[in-house]
């Protein structure tokens, strides 16, 4: 009966290393660019969809009141219901997008690092899953 030691194990249990994805961006193969370009589009695709989660509840709220203007009346602590609206309860809105938006942003700069440098620098193996 063959005995491995933990320290073996844990050897054999680590994936195979990947190809050095630095140095193919340091040399002219073209791969830089395809990187960065996948870069851009997560971003991309992560601000359009803040700007559709932040735009959408916006554009909505004159519409509701341009729809049914008796809602324009209503006065909460005497102010009137549109103002606080428009001007108070959006800021906990665009508050909450941005920091999930730059949590988000900080989260895909440094995978990309990670893939660039062929480490983890999360303190974690493989693909979160809490993307």
């Amino acid at each position: 009966m063959r005995v491995t030691s933990p320290r073996m194990s844990a050897a054999v249990a680590r994936p195979a290393p990947r190809p050095h994805a630095a140095r193919d961006v340091d040399e002219s193969t073209g791969v830089r660019e395809v990187y960065l370009r996948s870069l851009l589009r997560v971003q991309r695709r992560l601000a359009l969809g803040v700007l559709g989660v932040v735009a959408l509840p916006l554009a909505a709220v004159p519409v509701l009141f341009a729809l049914v203007p008796a809602l324009s009346a209503y006065r909460v602590a005497g102010l009137p219901l549109p103002w606080l609206l428009l001007g108070v309860a959006v800021h906990p809105l665009l508050l909450a997008a941005a920091a999930w938006y730059v949590r988000r942003v900080e989260r895909t700069e440094a995978d990309f690092t990670d893939l660039l440098s062929g480490g983890d620098s999360h303190g974690h193996g493989g693909s979160r899953s809490d993307h």
